[in-house]
């Protein structure tokens, strides 16, 4: 299949943050090309693409260049209703030629058209994404609460038809006999066994059951998500331009556009971490920075209408009544079956290895922020909105490094031509700026065509949504419209990222922090994932839940070697290199506040174990998450990165759902690969490179991710290099 029937039943629940590269579930939004930003395309207009599904444009075969691309300019929100009522019933009678073929099951005549079956509701989900992350409205958002769970049924009594288990049960039972190479032999097993884990042999009654949680857990998913945008879209508006004191000209200047956007006088900060940590990190009014602070940190956690603690609890409920159903004793049980880790207990026990170093560095790092509060005569005792901006007090005094010293060299433009520049050197990729040539869904995207340079053949397109605005949810993060595939055709990916960088004012530079470029780079390699797999079976494409995030990790690494810097990190004024000075301080400062963003990470996903590694489901949102912080020692000064009333990853969806520890456990792989890197003497040893996109880059999910990472490195990764790359000890870690 194109997607498990599973995987399309999550995705039409709502969008995950953090998306994996190619999995369409966690995906996109936006209107039609050339809609102003934060204006929806008309919903109330007349269209008879609505009345008359077989004309309606999210269904049609995508045309074009490069084997078709999305044709944003035909489509509207107006469109979506109809096309889910077609696609459902196109994809009813996809799979009832299948199941229903009186012919003894086969490969080739069961496994094969499963596996290219849902290519037009692929492509409406692709469409869907985008609507629903890049630029939703109300007109989106009442339309997702009506047709997620509807989606969400059809494609769980879909997956329960006892046809399809019973066809690929029949092939799974004698599997030792059918003369399977390899791939054939995982995807039957890995079908089997995913059908098996989703409740084919369940009662009748019991099916009924899981496809009624199903359908309940999409409406609280879309519930909850909207809840968070709505609370994201608010803003704190300052008046008095004493109110800008320290902040620096690009964010004074991104902050008068967004409140001219939302038809204010002023400057506004948005209820967004884009918005947010700048301020945090500039403003010398300290009453202002815990106000900016305590909006941020309290959304979804309000008591008003956008208040999630309810939905939260609904969720956990549904959550752990679905696993017991399925034969799991927790909902971290069921949802970790299928990852590298396993077992919760081995998740935690890697958390719990980094978790005390990272609290005794954030120990040090308060002491050093209160003593210069203290030299100052500041006459406080630094709290979470202090943080950050003593922190760039830190760094000054320590370094000699201040962050808006660094940013003029970090243009968001010419970070891009570095990261594709670097992929180049590495993968022979090469990126060519086709904006404008076909169809996108805003104006601030762009895109480019991508060969590959050894043959100068087509690999895909990739386009790039970088600003933030009204209506595209937070964070960052990478999707595919379309991902690769041997098996009926090799297809060209279209392969997309998505930021949420601060516009800048007309004709200014966009200059972004060096966190921003780290992020930057992350999300591309998501990207280069889903462009160099090479895989035939669409089954075998997507990667364990620990394993997504491993690439992009990866691929940070690149940002500040001296290749990139001393040719990509040019002032935008005078395009002038960095000077070495600067890049030495960086390298210097390169481990500094590690124990702040370890904290603040790692936080999140210890208390994401703890709620669903449990049984009795947890009706008190926000005392379970004091508790639990208080019980692992959680420092006063800091919160964690996603407070749960506004975990995205977790309550948008099920894909991170006991499973935030994933970006840990890829890190371990990463600094473990970075070391393969350095032992072979250069970042750019294309030996290395070559390895690493063959063994484990290109080959998606054909082999046990754990035994291919081990072909790679001849052993399984070592928890030393991610403790020593962040800094910390690593004596109490046993050989």
């Amino acid at each position: 299949m194109t997607k498990t029937l599973a995987t399309l039943a999550l995705s039409v629940s709502t969008l995950a943050l953090g998306a994996p590269a190619f999995a369409q579930a966690e995906g996109s939004t936006g209107p039609a090309a050339g809609t102003a930003a934060g204006e929806a395309p008309d919903v109330g207009a007349d269209d008879e693409s609505t009345a008359m599904p077989n004309a309606n444009p999210l269904l049609r075969d995508w045309t074009g260049p490069y084997g078709g691309v999305p044709q944003w300019d035909a489509v509207s929100v107006s469109h979506f209703p109809g096309a889910f009522e077609a696609a459902m019933a196109d994809t009813k009678a996809e799979y009832e030629q299948i199941l229903a073929n009186p012919a003894e099951p086969t490969f080739e005549n069961t496994m094969v058209p499963l596996e290219l079956a849902g290519e037009e509701v692929g492509r409406l989900f692709s469409y869907w994404g985008v609507y629903t992350s890049n630029l939703s409205s109300p007109e989106v958002r009442a339309i997702q609460a009506e047709w997620s769970p509807k989606l969400s049924a059809f494609f769980n009594e879909l997956q329960f038809d006892p046809r399809l288990f019973a066809r690929v049960k029949s092939l799974y039972d004698q599997r030792d006999s059918l003369g399977l190479d390899a791939e054939q032999m995982r995807l039957l097993t890995r079908q089997y066994e995913d059908l098996v884990r989703g409740g084919a042999l369940l009662t009748p009654e019991q099916k009924q059951q899981v496809i009624g949680i199903e359908t309940e857990l999409a409406s609280q998913f879309s519930d909850f998500s909207n809840k968070v945008l709505a609370d994201e879209e608010s803003y704190i508006l300052l008046t008095d331009e004493a109110d800008l004191t320290g902040l620096p000209d690009s964010l004074i200047a991104s902050m008068k556009s967004a409140a001219e956007e939302n038809g204010e006088q002023g400057w506004a900060v948005v209820n967004t971490r884009s918005f947010m940590q700048p301020f945090l990190e500039n403003s010398t009014r300290r009453d202002l920075r815990e106000k900016v602070f305590t909006a941020y940190a309290n959304r979804g956690d309000n008591g008003g209408e956008n208040d999630t603690n309810q939905t939260i609890a609904n969720i956990l409920k549904l959550r752990q009544q679905r696993a017991e159903l399925l034969g799991f004793d927790t909902h971290a049980d069921y949802r970790m079956a299928d990852t590298m880790a396993k077992e919760p207990e081995r998740a935690m026990d890697l958390m719990m290895k980094v978790w005390p170093a990272a609290v005794a560095r954030v120990k040090e790092e308060v002491a050093d922020m209160q003593a210069i509060a203290d030299k100052e005569g500041a006459d406080i005792t630094i709290q979470p909105w202090d943080y950050r901006f003593y922190a760039e007090k830190v760094r000054k005094d320590k370094y000699d490094l201040d962050q808006n010293e660094i940013k003029p060299y970090f243009q968001l433009s010419k970070m891009i031509d570095g990261m594709m520049d670097a992929a180049g050197r590495l993968y022979d990729l090469k990126f060519t700026e086709n904006t404008g040539e076909i169809p996108v869904f805003h104006p601030d995207v762009r895109t480019w065509v991508v060969t590959d340079a050894r043959d100068g053949s087509n690999v895909g397109v990739f386009y790039m949504d970088p600003y933030a605005r009204t209506g595209k949810r937070s964070g960052a993060w990478a999707t595919t419209y379309r991902s690769q595939q041997s098996l009926g055709g090799e297809r060209n990916v279209l392969s997309s990222n998505n930021n949420n960088f601060v516009k800048p004012a007309e004709g200014e530079a966009a200059l972004i922090s060096v966190d921003d470029a780290s992020t930057l780079f992350h999300e591309f390699g998501h990207a280069l994932h889903a462009l160099m797999t090479d895989v035939t079976y669409p089954g075998l494409r997507g990667t364990p839940r620990d394993f997504v995030e491993y690439p992009s990790q990866v691929n940070e690494n690149w940002l500040l070697t001296p290749y990139i810097l001393n040719n990509y990190a040019v002032h935008y004024e005078t395009g002038e290199p960095i000077p070495q000075e600067l890049v030495d301080k960086i390298e210097a400062s390169s481990k500094f506040n590690e124990g702040f963003s370890t904290v603040e990470y790692l936080s999140s996903a210890i208390v994401d174990m703890k709620l669903h590694d449990r049984t009795e489901p947890v009706t008190d949102v926000d005392a379970f998450e004091r508790e639990t912080l208080a019980e692992i020692g959680m420092p006063k000064e800091i919160v964690m990165r996603h407070r749960l009333p506004q975990f995205n990853h977790l309550f948008s969806s099920d894909a991170y759902s006991a499973g935030y520890y994933s970006y840990l456990w890829s890190e371990t792989m990463d600094a473990d690969t970075w070391a393969a890197f350095e032992e072979a003497g250069s970042p750019w040893d294309k030996e290395t490179a070559d390895r690493f996109r063959e063994i484990l880059l290109s080959t998606g999910n054909e082999t046990d991710r754990i035994d291919a990472y081990r072909a790679f490195r001849g052993r399984d990764p070592d928890v030393r290099f991610i403790l020593e790359k962040r800094g910390f000890p690593t004596d109490s870690v046993s050989e």
